[in-house]
């Protein structure tokens, strides 16, 4: 297994430099037909005020759409923006897991306290809502499957709970704001407190990644944002995909936006915030900045196979999650209806769109790629909310 993976690494290549083609967006029509529907529904979100601008492509090669400003009053988008790009880090992080998984430096099975100490003897509340001080023994210790699946027992508490309190109070709780804490603090914090349920038996959003992101720098030795360069970015030739912005290139960056009661309020200015300049504190566990053209070369090289081994590939998409950990209570209502999770990714188990695999980012960003290889990506920088969910739900249908 560790000469395949040598070999295919090899094999990794640098795609094409995409900037003719971006060069060229509003100055041409569609390059592909099945672009149209794509671009007519953001057409009509951006006319109706969900979004100030936004840059996508459809299709199984690079064919930029892009419409309107940065944001109310701005500049004209771009289609080299350099965008938050939130949860879509997970699946990232999931394939250089895996690339140490098809190294032989770790195994999906293995607990992850031998890297993480901290989370060694775990207990675990004896119902979601229990007291802190009510806890067990956990029955078993937390493994890098746990991780990529959102099984560790660690997540968003969606009740108003002790342990969500908790979490508000020591600031590990999931929100669209930046970190506040580097990763040992945050690890700290969150291994203060139990698990919500038992590793391997609930499905709870979000914290597993971030415990991924500092498990992958302890298994390689490195910083986490090094191994992510080294394995992914700067084989596919990804420039521009980081936890920084890279120096020079801060007025690609949009401002953040989020739906107030007088309209679009700015949470970044443009140009700043927390990607921009020297990181205040180790990252690992944080999420990146991207580009429409860095994000189809990784998902293209996905799919095709040149990043993992088919059975991982087939794994990544595939759903990890037993019936029994996808309880009602999990994330939002009819989240589990025909939808599963994979490794970094929703999977779409029912209906037309069966096979679908992809995930969205907090900050208005989205993801799908279909059985025949077609990519969906679509990019805006406005806060996830009722008005952005329904554009995202719209989006599924496209095709």
């Amino acid at each position: 297994m560790v000469g395949r993976r040598g070999a295919r690494r090899a094999d990794v290549r640098t795609l094409p430099d995409p900037a003719g083609a971006l060069s060229s967006v509003g100055a041409a029509p569609y390059a592909d037909a099945m672009s149209a529907p794509l671009q007519d529904l953001l057409t009509r979100h951006v006319d109706a005020g969900t979004m100030p601008g936004v840059i996508a492509s459809l299709g199984r090669d690079l064919d930029p759409i892009v419409l309107g400003t940065t944001g109310p009053g701005g500049a004209p988008l771009d289609a080299d923006a350099i965008v938050r790009i939130q949860s879509m880090t997970k699946v990232i992080t999931a394939v250089v897991a895996l690339h140490l998984v098809e190294d032989g430096a770790l195994g999906l099975d293995d607990p992850v306290e031998r890297w993480m100490p901290e989370l060694a003897d775990r207990r675990v509340l004896r119902t979601p809502d229990a007291e802190l001080t009510d806890t067990v023994p956990a029955p078993r210790p937390i493994t890098l499957r746990h991780l990529l699946t959102n099984t560790s027992g660690y997540g968003m508490a969606t009740s108003d709970s002790p342990v969500a309190r908790a979490m508000q109070e020591n600031r590990t709780a999931a929100g669209a704001e930046p970190p506040v804490l580097g990763a040992q603090d945050w690890l700290d914090a969150l291994a203060a407190l139990p698990l919500i349920v038992p590793p391997g038996e609930g499905w709870r959003y979000h914290h597993s990644f971030g415990l991924l992101g500092i498990l992958l720098g302890r298994v390689a030795g490195r910083p986490t944002g090094e191994l992510l360069h080294e394995r992914l970015f700067a084989p596919l030739g990804m420039p521009d995909t980081g936890f920084r912005v890279r120096e020079g290139q801060e007025h690609r960056l949009p401002p953040a936006l989020r739906h107030g009661e007088d309209g679009l309020e700015v949470t970044e200015a443009a140009g700043s915030g927390f990607h921009v300049g020297s990181a205040p504190f180790d990252e690992s566990h944080g999420e990146l900045v991207s580009t429409l053209a860095d994000l189809h070369r990784f998902f293209r090289a996905l799919h095709d196979g040149e990043l993992l081994s088919p059975e991982h590939l087939e794994a990544l998409r595939t759903d990890q999650v037993p019936a029994a950990a996808k309880a009602e209570d999990s994330f939002f209502p009819g989240f589990w209806d025909g939808t599963g999770w994979g490794y970094g990714v929703s999977v779409l188990t029912a209906g037309p769109h069966a096979g679908r695999y992809g995930w969205s980012g907090g900050q208005g960003t989205d993801v799908f790629v279909d059985p025949d290889g077609t990519i969906c990506l679509v990019l805006t920088q406005v806060e996830m909310g009722e008005r952005i969910m329904g554009l995202l739900g719209e989006l599924q249908e496209v095709r």
